[in-house]
């Protein structure tokens, strides 16, 4: 039976790394999916999205870019592996795409939740964990971090395993049952 693991943390905590490598150990052939909207004329972005290709680097993925439609993706899903990098960025595009309507963009967070609850692959989700740093300063910083953290609560619940990467320390917040 396919599993679904939530990986949160901050930036640069170790969280890709830890779900590239539970990915990699899970049968068939892995699947990326890329959140990220890819700008070239953000230089910070191009150099962070060269790094995650290199961490999957030795290894055959199938790569699929969807800012959105993470949901339709999953559901698709039907042979390997799937890794989800990630739900913060999601977010971000789905709060641009509904002019930051809390009830649309939670109603997608659910869909994908109940189809993390009985994936048809394995699948881990990557997603930052938000609200340890300072209130930010503008109403809607402190939307997304408002609508961040509602979302991790609903991925955690729905996903059989949680981990926590602190210092690229991984630490169970809820294990496999």
């Amino acid at each position: 039976m396919p599993t679904s693991l939530l990986v949160l943390g901050g930036a640069r905590s170790g969280k890709s790394n830890f779900a590239t490598a539970w990915i990699r150990a899970q049968p068939g052939l892995p699947t990326y999916l890329a959140t990220c909207r890819h700008d070239a004329d953000d230089a910070e972005m191009v150099a962070r999205i060269a790094h995650h290709q290199r961490q999957r680097d030795g290894a055959t993925w199938i790569t699929i870019e969807e800012p959105l439609k993470v949901t339709e993706v999953l559901r698709r899903a039907a042979d390997g592996p799937l890794l989800i990098d990630c739900a913060t960025l999601w977010l971000t595009n789905l709060g641009f795409a509904h002019a930051w309507n809390e009830a649309v963009i939670l109603r997608h967070v659910e869909l994908l939740c109940e189809l993390l609850l009985d994936p048809p692959v394995a699948v881990a989700i990557v997603s930052n964990e938000v609200g340890h740093g300072v209130v930010p300063e503008t109403a809607l910083g402190r939307t997304f971090r408002d609508l961040q953290g509602f979302a991790n609560q609903h991925l955690a619940k729905a996903c059989h395993r949680v981990e926590l990467l602190v210092a690229g320390i991984p630490m169970t917040l809820k294990p496999h049952p």
